[in-house]
């Protein structure tokens, strides 16, 4: 070949290389012909938990790289921290806003401000943290003092041809809201509100989405307000299903990143649009994003002190949260000699880890510590009691009322005896929430409080 020519040569197939390698990414980028119009990644009430939060974000990106070319976008539906986690504490969420960045940079990120947001900082404080941080704030949330929003109401995206209307409501269950702030809010009654609200908000929207951190008791209300087709998110009571109503889809999606949903924008047959809805486990074990679990790790030596890393027992295996509870109302049940014990499902946080259980580990495991209260009803009541408890997700809807009692009795019911039952001072105080009408009366019980029974149901170190 002569010299002249071997130049030319070499251009023309670098040029024929790279026009190779654009063409594989193009093709890369085109979606498939089963391929969803859009995807929406929701999570709720994720509470600082940082031991999946690398996991959920190697899950997002999977998710990226097996749906080339399909717009998504990532909804957080309020409760992204948690003042209990003491690394979230002292490091001001270190952790949980590099997740928000995390996720601004990969997708459009929409957060509905929840009661536990003003964890580390006031609200106003907050919200300027995740706008820096690429994420878009949303919440029906009022200032007391003026009035003012904290954040707009809605946002709206433009997803896969469609317009998504995405609107964000509170509970307006003040004592739930960190007491610093109560007195600054003014949280709209969220039945009320959505009456008044929801039609204009969502009057342009192709598609309507809802992220309520109200809880079921008014979402319940709310259902039959909401356009036939919204794509309706709750969260506030750490449950998980998923529940259609006509062509509405209304689900929770599990707690303390334990889950993930994921909600797809499909056409059916006929050509209209519909929402499907699966919601993935995050696992402890899964793949996970490198950079955020070096920051993790970095993070959490920087910030546990040795009275976290304090062995305060053992388990034989690993428990989830539903099994963790069980083993906690037993320990109380036996450290009170009571009939039944009944304690809110919102008392507990994480699982249990197998082997050792450090003092961290034990306080995301039972997330408040308490009095004692005991008190008496008769059989009826006490089967009613134990037959709306220990909810799951195969609970029937019309069974549900938000949160529930984790709660452990006879297997055996004399409806003409009375029973002695036991809860926490938490659900003493709100007793007819809990335990219904009419009104309980509780007495203390001395020397014993919640963490100190549950502890007995881990041993010694």
């Amino acid at each position: 070949m002569s010299s002249f020519l071997r130049p030319a040569i070499t251009s023309l197939t670098w040029v024929f290389v790279v026009l190779f390698g654009l063409t594989e990414i193009a093709r890369a980028a085109v979606p498939r012909p089963d391929a969803p119009a859009a995807i929406l990644l929701v999570t709720a009430d994720q509470h600082s938990a940082e031991q999946r939060i690398a996991q959920l974000v190697a899950r997002i990106d999977a998710l990226q790289a097996t749906h080339p070319g399909v717009p998504m976008a990532m909804l957080i539906n309020g409760d992204a921290f948690e003042h209990g986690n003491p690394v979230a504490r002292r490091s001001a969420g270190e952790i949980d806003f590099a997740l928000m960045a995390a996720l601004a940079t990969r997708l459009p990120t929409v957060l509905n401000i929840g009661n536990h947001e003003a964890e580390f900082a006031d609200l106003p404080a907050t919200v300027t943290r995740l706008r820096d941080a690429g994420v878009t704030v949303i919440s029906n949330l009022r200032a007391s003092a003026d009035g003012e929003l904290f954040a707009p109401t809605t946002t709206t995206l433009r997803l896969g041809g469609r317009t998504l209307v995405i609107a964000g409501l509170a509970t307006d269950d003040l004592p739930t809201y960190p007491s610093a702030i109560r007195s600054t809010l003014t949280a709209p009654a969220p039945v009320a509100w959505a009456r008044q609200n929801l039609p204009a908000f969502f009057a342009d929207a192709d598609q309507p989405v809802l992220l309520s951190h109200a809880g079921i008791a008014a979402d319940r209300a709310i259902l039959p307000l909401v356009p036939d087709g919204t794509l309706f998110a709750g969260a506030h009571n750490h449950l998980r299903f998923v529940h259609p109503h006509g062509r509405t889809l209304y689900f929770h999606s599990g707690y303390w990143n334990e889950y993930l949903t994921v909600a797809r924008l499909d056409r059916d047959e006929e050509g209209a649009f519909h929402w499907s809805v699966e919601i993935q486990p995050i696992l402890d074990t899964d793949p996970a994003d490198p950079a955020l679990a070096d920051l993790i790790a970095r993070t959490r030596a920087a910030h546990l002190t040795p009275e976290d890393r304090t062995v305060v027992g053992r388990t034989h295996e690993a428990l989830d949260t539903a099994t963790a509870a069980q083993l906690a109302i037993h320990a109380v049940r036996h450290a009170t000699r009571a009939d039944a014990v009944f304690i809110g499902n919102t008392t507990f946080g994480a699982g249990l880890p197998a082997g050792e259980i450090t003092r961290e580990a034990f306080d995301a495991w039972v997330r408040f510590d308490g009095d004692l209260c005991v008190t008496e009803v008769d059989g009826a009541r006490l089967a009613r009691l134990l037959a709306g408890a220990n909810q799951n997700p195969s609970t029937p809807f019309e069974a549900r009322h938000g949160e529930f009692l984790y709660a452990t009795g006879p297997t055996t019911i004399d409806t003409t005896k009375t029973y002695r039952i036991v809860t926490n001072d938490w659900g003493a105080r709100n007793t007819a929430r809990y335990f219904g009408e009419p009104t309980l009366t509780w007495t203390t019980l001395p020397d014993l409080r919640l963490k100190a029974a549950a502890r007995q149901a881990i041993g010694s170190p």
